[in-house]
């Protein structure tokens, strides 16, 4: 068991499987990382490019190699004194096919031993006791007739299935003989039927079958329809889904259905293989995906922990503790659960202080009068979710708000005091106080509503109370009570159980909502600068003070010293350094602004006022200049063999952007949808894409104005590497952003990563200084990495521990230092880095850094000595100021460690 000091996120797939991450370990050794944080790698879906739609998590995904893949690549990193952090995902299974079993629930419905698996609603009104399913394309009655369901025979499992395209339901077993014996008589000769798994597809008995139910014949196709509705399912056109589904899902994806791990059994059944890695030895910690969806988030967590734990005493290493990251968005103001037995989140909530203190405050207003003015739509990014909300309870999440209402009514009808409840207000109480619920959800249980979550539960009352009638509102302290006001337990049954019901389905109701109406359509639809839209972060907040990423620093070090601090993941919007980027617009806003208002009504890029809407187009600017390829200058005069080079860099980088809009138009939902896309206005989207990338003049403006971001974007790209290594926590970095991050959203930020180029820089070996001089390859970003992550193994207990001591800067430049110092027992660690270097540089963008007079008071930390330079060569005497003219101006960072 090793001890997590540093994680690099890998992500697995058919192309990158073990081995390929197994020859990756020298190098990740090397840069200094301690653990592989891999994406999830028990069995998914055929094809699977990222592992969350799992279909059997009782064995390791062939794809990538098996178990024997997975176990050369342990062998491999242990030599190498490494691990791997697992990502997990308990919340949702992946239906069809491929699933064992979600098809054996809907072969035996309710009687299947995996029925308790999944959070059905068997009782669901007008479901019959079935399953629905909304997987057809078309109507049940025109696809039945249209022949396009097939009955058909799996010789595998002796058993008859109906085929519809990629997808196979299951004929309960039991049916099969009546079958069989029911079709034709001169089948067979025989009188007997023979064993089923005697039978093959080509069988005279079965083919007889088959063309019994062929639906293309009017005979045929009553009795297939007879035959399905004697099925433990109903088979629906998919545009139900979101009216009639009678299960639970990950957020609106129909093809996820959620797993009941609440239940002990089920939590045993899936998690049982993993568990037994665990105690192998092969995996030293779990990240658990989306918590926030689990029915008891804080039931779940103690009880892995509970069963970590008890490996740990197996194996005579109880001090040793095997950590577990959750997967959690934390709102303004909200804090992790510190009774939940886990060390922390995967960080989300770091990222969003890095980027929110690398935002110049004074570039918001004239970026919001922009918006306003190009967009038409509000710059509150509030009042954007709170649409947002609307729309997804009454849309996309209707069938999760319904089954949250039927729970409420169950309870009102419970009691005479509260039958005059109706369901038309319960629809409308339920829904204000989840529309105004500001985090993703509480953590109520059976023992009531945890103190902490007061504020967030009142808030939503307040809010809730403003948008309704007196008389709904008067509702409003009823549901107090029932959704934790008062502990569940303090009840009989069957009282108890249906408050329990109610708050549970009310939880898993608020938080889809919130990742639906935040990361995936406001996020889409507001964007003043879109650097502030990304996952985690809070869109209403332009900028934070610097105070502000101090005062979390110390919670967290006080709290969860072991937690995951990010700024680039799976599923960021923009890379790490395209935020950089943007956050260095927020210094530029009055310089850019009229330079983005002119090209935003450019009839050069666009053939109509209309398509596409302005904040599309401004959106659209803003990426282009934050994630301009570095090494991409068109010129006007070049060879032709250079003109080629750049035709081809411009097309490649325009066919990403054209990705990415097509994303982003239809997660705003607004002027195309992912279930209804408007090709026309995509078409305008895309063709100023590439209106702006022919190499034109039009392109050499773009370019001059993306260069402006350039070194302030690379100085903040620099300084939150070094902030996300130094600040209390596990560092981890995502695959290939030890150089420049500028990746799109998804598949985007999935890209295969240049692995060569990496190890030559870092075989190279170059000082951060050294490779600075060359900055716009990655390497400097890379050296600074390779030194830190490498300071943190050699001096685990000084960032394991250490005290953190913020620093107060001086002079003209004050507010563009952010500096602390961690402290142990015989070491003392300097962080200095620059924010807001526009104010510090000449009209070039080059050269030093202009500190003026500005210095670093060092009193407070009582040095001796001489500090010895990581990042920097010169050394700092224990003086009480340091002059950051002396030790910052040739490199925008600094990190000094003093050993006693």
């Amino acid at each position: 068991m090793r001890a997590v000091r540093a994680t690099v996120r890998l992500q697995l797939h058919a192309d990158f499987t073990f081995d390929d991450a197994r020859r990756q370990v020298d190098y990740y050794a090397a840069l200094g990382v301690s653990h592989f944080y891999l994406s999830p790698f028990l069995t998914s879906r055929a094809g699977s490019t990222h592992g969350y739609d799992g279909v059997d998590p009782t064995r390791i995904d062939p794809e990538l190699g098996g178990e024997a893949g997975l176990a050369r690549l342990v062998e491999a990193l242990h030599a190498a004194e490494m691990g791997i952090v697992a990502d997990i995902v308990p919340n949702h299974l992946a239906v069809g096919a491929e699933n064992p079993w979600w098809q054996d629930m809907l072969a035996l419905g309710r009687a299947s031993d995996y029925a308790r698996c999944f959070d059905i609603d068997w009782e669901q009104p007008g479901a019959d006791g079935k399953v629905l399913l909304p997987f057809l394309g078309d109507r049940y009655l025109r696809v039945l007739e249209n022949g396009e369901l097939v009955l058909a025979w799996d010789a595998t499992h002796s058993a008859f299935f109906v085929a519809y395209h990629e997808h196979r339901f299951p004929i309960d077993p039991g049916q099969t003989e009546a079958l069989l014996a029911a079709s034709s008589t001169d089948a067979r000769e025989a009188t007997a039927l023979p064993p089923r798994e005697e039978l093959a597809g080509d069988d005279p008995l079965v083919a007889a079958v088959i063309a019994d139910h062929d639906a293309k014949t009017r005979a045929g196709c009553s009795r297939l329809h007879a035959l399905l509705e004697r099925q433990a399912y109903r088979l629906l056109y998919w545009r139900t889904a979101n009216d009639a589904l009678n299960w639970r899902r990950f957020f609106d994806i129909t093809e996820l259905a959620g797993v009941r791990v609440e239940d002990e059994s089920v939590f045993d059944l899936s998690h049982a293989y993993i568990l037994a890695l665990v105690e192998r030895g092969w995996i030293d910690g779990l990240r658990i995906d989306h918590i926030d969806g689990l029915a008891d988030p804080r039931g779940y967590a103690l009880r892995l922990r509970g069963r970590l734990d008890a490996i740990s005493e197996r194996q005579g290493v109880e001090s040793q503790r095997l950590p577990i990251y959750v997967e959690k968005i934390l709102g303004d103001g909200e804090c992790l659960h510190t009774d939940w037995g886990v060390d922390g989140t995967t960080g989300y909530e770091f990222l969003d202080l890095v980027s929110g203190i690398q935002h110049d405050p004074t570039g918001r207003e004239p970026l919001t009068r922009l918006w306003r003015e190009v967009s038409g739509r509000t710059a509150d990014f509030a009042a954007e979710v709170e649409i947002a909300r609307q729309e997804m309870l009454h849309g996309p999440l209707t069938a999760e708000f319904e089954r949250c209402v039927r729970a409420m009514r169950a309870l009102a009808d419970a009691s005479p005091a509260t039958r005059e409840f109706s369901l038309p207000a319960i629809r409308r109480v339920v829904a204000a106080l989840a529309i105004g619920y500001p985090v993703y959800r509480s953590y109520t249980d059976r023992n009531g509503r945890p103190e902490v979550d007061i504020g967030a539960f009142e808030h939503a009352m307040q809010a809730a109370r403003s948008q309704l009638s007196a008389a709904d509102a008067s509702w409003l302290p009823l549901l107090d009570d029932w959704l934790g006001g008062e502990a569940p337990d303090a009840f009989d049954e069957p009282e108890r159980e249906l408050r329990l019901s109610a708050i549970t389905r009310f939880q898993q109701l608020t938080s889809p909502l919130a990742a639906k109406a935040v990361e995936d359509t406001a996020g889409y639809r507001s964007a003043v600068l879109l650097s502030r839209n990304d996952v985690g972060c809070e869109g209403a907040h332009f900028a934070y003070p610097v105070q502000r990423f101090h005062q979390a620093n110390r919670q967290r070090l006080a709290t969860f010293p072991h937690a995951m601090l990010t700024t680039a993941t799976h599923d960021h919007k923009r890379g790490e350094d395209v935020r950089a980027r943007l956050a260095a617009l927020s210094e530029w806003g009055d310089v850019l602004a009229p330079k983005l208002r002119a090209w935003a009504r450019d009839s050069r890029l666009y053939d109509s006022h209309a398509a596409p809407g302005g904040g599309d187009r401004l959106m659209m600017l803003q990426l282009l200049l934050a994630a301009w390829p570095l090494e991409l200058a068109p010129t006007q005069a070049c060879s032709e063999e250079s003109a080629s080079r750049e035709r081809e860099a411009l097309h490649e980088y325009a066919d990403r952007l054209v990705a990415w809009q097509r994303k982003a138009m239809r997660e705003a939902k607004l002027a195309s949808h992912w279930l209804a896309p408007d090709e026309r206005y995509e078409q305008a989207g895309e063709d100023a894409i590439r209106r702006a990338l022919t190499g034109d003049a039009l392109t050499r403006e773009l370019a001059s104005a993306a260069a402006v971001l350039d070194m302030p974007g690379a100085v903040n790209g620099l300084a939150q590497a070094v902030l996300r290594l130094c600040s209390p926590g596990v560092p981890d970095l995502y695959q290939g952003t030890e150089f420049w991050d500028l990746s799109l959203v998804d598949p985007d930020n999935r890209r295969p990563v240049h692995m060569a180029a990496r190890r030559e820089a870092l075989d190279h070996a170059e000082t951060p200084v050294a490779a600075w001089r060359h900055w716009r390859d990655g390497a400097v970003k890379q050296a600074i990495l390779q030194r830190l992550l490498n300071l943190r193994r050699d001096h685990p207990a000084l960032f394991d521990d250490g005290e953190y001591l913020p620093l107060q800067a001086t002079g003209a430049h004050a507010d563009c230092v952010i500096a602390f110092a961690r402290r142990a027992r015989d070491m003392t660690l300097l962080v200095v880095v620059t924010r807001l270097s526009a104010a510090l540089m000449d009209e070039t963008l080059e050269g030093q850094l202009q500190w003026s007079d500005t210095a670093l008071s060092l009193e407070a930390l009582n040095l001796n000595g001489v500090g010895q330079g990581w990042l920097t060569p010169a050394p700092v005497e224990a003086e009480a100021a340091l002059p950051l003219h002396r030790h910052l101006s040739d490199f925008p960072c600094g990190v000094w460690v003093w050993a006693s």
